[in-house]
């Protein structure tokens, strides 16, 4: 009998350490990562009856919290243009779906959670405060913003804009958009079926097309190249590089052709140059020949290939393929085969062109401050890569200015201020339409801002398809903004 006793007192002092372990691991180990499962409705609760800091633009914001007669007390909303401008930065904060874009990566600092934030929420408790969260600067401009959303209506696609010499990011649009209202709402109903909606809509409006979607960048993908090409020694400006209507590669019958069906300006050689000037495929699919997979990927990674990018937004890493053999080499070179690239990543390409041939690390939240001003964090610029030589990045500004001034970049001029900039036009399949491009800076001389435009569809013919006409005026409005024209 005794015997039993011991092993029933046994079991359960195991038993009662097991639990005491597991309530041990949960609080100290866990603790976190079950606050921020968006399941856990005892959390979610409590946050959303804190007051949750703004989200700003300058000192506009562009995410908000205002008090409200229910049981949650505060209201998440998004008052500029409905929220949908600045949708893929702000993201959406939900009850019943959780958070998205900054909403999502910026939450402890939003809602006052944060480690900094220690002392703070210490002084709450002794004078009795409701905790409050900091407000997050972001680096945009709201008068780009709002150019490029508006020059993208009707349009499917993405803009991109950083300043050169910091990496801010100073615009980062998606259309179609979405207004984040519709998620944050208490009548938990209505938000579930907005949600729905959203999510079953074919053109796909919570996609964030800038930064997380990755699309063959065509010949904007020629500015890589053509960097390569300077920086290897073997290549000048003014270098005269093969460029026939069609190229023959090796090792296949398959031909690379001029999109206009001709050589190059009228001639089968070319300087790089004028190959640049009017996008000649045959003409750069010749120099990635000469330069091999090699040269063109180190070259497209000193760029920012191969990094993912914007951890305030998580960012995918745009692409160059791996051992492509001599044809796929040629067509990587114009940007085609399995190149895949961001915005974002095409106007950093841009950006790091403009600052001398240093590359910096783009960012987007500026600064973080608590309700009382005081500063939590502030963002400093920071050097991503040397990509090329200042040498190399003059020479490649002359090239790109000789596109918007005599080539296929026209459309991407702006009176009185010199642009460089670089067109493309990316062929997928017959059954979609070509994605159009356009990458540039301006001033030339003094590069205040770099911007990236792509167009997925602008329901248009597809002969009317074109970085030049399609994504250089957007750019161009980009600029324009910017810059005070």
């Amino acid at each position: 009998m005794n015997s039993a006793i011991r092993r029933l007192a046994v079991a359960a002092i195991i038993m009662m350490l097991a639990l005491m372990a597991n309530s041990t691991y949960l609080q100290a180990f866990r603790a976190s990562d079950l606050n921020a499962r968006n399941d856990n409705r005892r959390v979610r609760d409590s946050q959303f009856s804190v007051n949750r800091g703004p989200i700003l633009v300058g000192s506009t914001p562009i995410a908000q919290s205002k008090p409200i007669n229910d049981q949650f007390k505060y209201q998440r909303t998004y008052p500029v243009g409905g929220g949908a401008p600045y949708a893929p930065v702000t993201g959406y904060y939900s009850y019943l779906y959780g958070r998205g874009g900054l909403e999502l990566t910026q939450n402890s600092q939003l809602n006052g959670s944060d480690p900094s934030m220690a002392f703070r929420r210490v002084v709450d408790v002794i004078t009795d405060r409701r905790q409050q969260g900091a407000s997050v600067t972001t680096t945009l401009n709201a008068a780009a913003q709002l150019a490029a959303y508006g020059a993208l209506a009707g349009k499917k696609g993405a803009v991109v804009a950083i300043e050169p010499k910091t990496g801010k990011v100073l615009a980062m649009v998606s259309r179609p958009s979405y207004d984040p209202n519709e998620l944050a709402g208490h009548d938990l109903t209505k938000v579930s079926a907005a949600w729905k909606k959203l999510n079953n809509d074919p053109n796909r409006p919570m996609s964030n097309r800038a930064a997380k979607e990755l699309y063959p960048p065509g010949s904007t993908f020629k500015l890589v190249t053509a960097a390569a090409a300077l920086s290897s020694g073997k290549y000048t400006p003014q270098t005269t590089v093969r460029s026939p209507a069609q190229l023959d590669l090796p090792q296949t019958t398959v031909k690379l052709r001029n999109e206009n069906g001709q050589n190059c300006a009228g001639s089968d050689n070319a300087t790089l140059t004028v190959a640049l000037r009017n996008s000649c495929n045959t003409a750069f699919g010749s120099v990635g020949l000469d330069l091999g997979a090699q040269a063109l990927q180190q070259q497209a990674e000193k760029f920012g290939f191969g990094e993912r990018q914007l951890p305030e937004l998580g960012a995918v890493a745009s692409q160059f393929p791996q051992d492509p053999n001599a044809p796929q080499t040629a067509q990587s070179a114009i940007g085609q085969f399995d190149v895949q690239a961001t915005p974002l990543q095409m106007a950093m390409v841009a950006a790091g062109i403009a600052n001398g041939g240093n590359v910096m690390k783009p960012y987007l939240v500026q600064s973080v401050k608590t309700a009382d001003l005081k500063t939590v964090s502030d963002t400093k610029p920071e050097s991503l890569h040397q990509a090329v030589s200042p040498e190399v990045a003059s020479q490649l500004t002359q090239m790109m200015v000789d596109v918007v001034q005599n080539g296929t970049g026209k459309p991407g001029q702006i009176n009185g201020i010199q642009v460089a900039g670089k067109t493309g036009t990316a062929q997928t399949s017959p059954s979609r339409p070509p994605f159009a491009w356009f990458t540039a800076f301006a001033p030339a001389n003094d590069p205040k801002i770099a911007v990236a435009v792509m167009i997925e569809d602008a329901n248009v013919a597809r002969n009317d398809i074109a970085g030049g006409t399609l994504a250089a005026p957007v750019a161009k409005k980009v600029m324009e903004a910017v810059l005070g024209q």
